[in-house]
């Protein structure tokens, strides 16, 4: 008797263990199995066509099926299917790849490293600082500071980083060392008459506060993204990195930019830092450099960063650190086509040219009656619900919406109830109209049904 499972969402249940997914949820309702993508669009092994509103993980730039990404892979494939950056050795792709990026850079950078993924990119950072610190004798500047409701990956230490709840339960996490000062969403953490202003200086004074209470000499560095992404697509608000980044500056204490959902065009700029006027010591960087059609992140730091690491490496005799796919040929050669056919479309202009109509959409869905709030930048946005039907049940609006969407062929992502909208930047202002109609009668839909059950 053969009790293999037969369909494939069948097997997957049977086989693979997912992502932020309730696994006994997962075992009863099966995923969403999707079999090919072209531009903003994703279908299913049914034939159902979706309008992919996230671009994957907030990452896939160019759309789905850009032919020259997988000739760049085949071409890399067929020369050099593989080789490391360990003891002395390199590549083309990876040296490329590394002078191009640290040109870009919107502030001064004196290497690249590279990584495979956001997470690593960020717990390689705080490996970097730990080291810098005991190259410069300094063994107790260690501890790091981040955000509530940041985001900045899954593995041990980043994970750490991250201010979110879901992300340290059960888990054991933080570690020892990581500490997270207030969230700068101005709704939510706002008190009565304070402007934004007045808010950012208080977000500024918190972060003090909590620097003096542990000790200057005991902070070595501050991570934060540009825009928040997964903690609910938070715009800073108004003077806040002005606001932030002296106070970083009074106590040297280093400055990482996650540039890992910001950087390569989601602002509207190259990257948030040139948005918001920053100055970071290091920026982490990955999605949108490949465009998600292969795993690779980088590392930038500059040489107040790169001196004391230098020099240590030389004292021990190596460098002790290193992934085998760091700068993978493959996924170098990939992200240095996905940035020159970037340049060559102009695709920075066109998200400028889009950004306005779908900043004006997510406002208009904003207004809606199930909406409390919608906030954007560039072509990145979310707008939070709320129904007193569910007031008891945090997320559960975010949940019935997001799934509402979806059987209308659009997907999105909800983070609690903020429903976020992050498209490919190709996106067209018809198809920004068609997401966003799409959205739209689903609010529709989800405030009457959830009116009729209050009834």
């Amino acid at each position: 008797m053969n009790d293999k499972p037969n369909s494939i969402e069948a097997r997957d249940v049977a086989y693979q263990l997912h992502s932020y997914t309730d696994a006994r949820r997962h075992e009863e309702n099966g995923p969403l199995v999707i079999d090919k993508g072209e531009g903003i669009y994703v279908h299913d092994n049914n034939g159902k066509r979706y309008i992919e509103g996230m671009a994957g993980l907030w990452s896939v730039a160019l759309g789905f099926g850009e032919k020259r990404l997988a000739e760049a892979a085949r071409v890399q494939m067929e020369k050099l299917p593989y080789y490391h950056t360990f003891s002395h050795k390199s590549h083309g792709p990876s040296i490329e790849l590394a002078e191009r990026l640290v040109a870009m850079a919107p502030v001064p950078m004196s290497k690249a490293y590279f990584t495979n993924s956001g997470s690593e990119a960020n717990d390689t950072a705080i490996k970097l600082i730990w080291y810098r610190s005991n190259a410069l004798g300094q063994p107790e500047r260690k501890k790091i500071i981040s955000r509530v409701k940041g985001y900045h990956g899954v593995t041990v230490a980043a994970a750490s980083l991250t201010g979110l709840p879901n992300n340290h339960r059960s888990f054991d996490l933080p570690i020892e060392g990581v500490l997270h000062t207030t969230c700068p969403h101005y709704r939510t953490m706002k008190q009565d008459g304070e402007s934004e202003r007045d808010f950012a200086k208080r977000c500024a004074a918190d972060l003090e506060e909590l620097i003096l209470k542990e000790g200057p000499e005991t902070i070595a560095a501050f991570f934060a993204e540009p825009v928040m992404g997964a903690g609910g697509v938070i715009v800073p608000p108004e003077g806040y990195w002005e606001a932030v980044q002296p106070v970083l500056k009074k106590y040297d204490i280093l400055f990482v930019a996650d540039e890992v959902i910001c950087g390569f065009g989601r602002t509207g700029e190259m990257f948030g830092t040139t948005t918001y006027r920053l100055d970071p010591d290091i920026m982490t960087l990955s999605k949108q450099l490949s465009s998600s059609y292969l795993p690779i992140s980088a590392l930038l730091v500059n040489e107040k960063v790169y001196g004391p690491v230098a020099d240590e490496s030389h004292k021990i005799g190596t460098f002790g650190h290193g992934y085998t796919a760091s700068g993978h040929p493959v996924a170098a050669a990939v992200a240095l086509e996905n940035l020159k056919i970037m340049e060559e479309r102009n695709l920075l202009s066109h998200v400028q040219d889009i950004s306005p109509r779908f900043l004006e959409r997510l406002k208009a869905l904003g207004a809606h009656p199930l909406a409390v709030e919608a906030r954007g930048i560039g072509l990145i946005g979310a707008v939070e619900a709320a129904h007193p039907g569910l007031a008891e049940t945090p997320g559960a609006v975010g949940a019935r919406l997001n799934q509402e969407m979806q059987a209308r062929g659009l997907i999105s992502r909800n983070m609690g109830d903020a429903l976020a909208f992050c498209p490919p930047l190709i996106i067209s202002q018809k198809q920004v109209d068609e997401m966003f109609d799409i959205a739209q009668a689903s609010f529709d839909a989800v405030a009457a049904e959830l009116d009729s059950k209050a009834a």
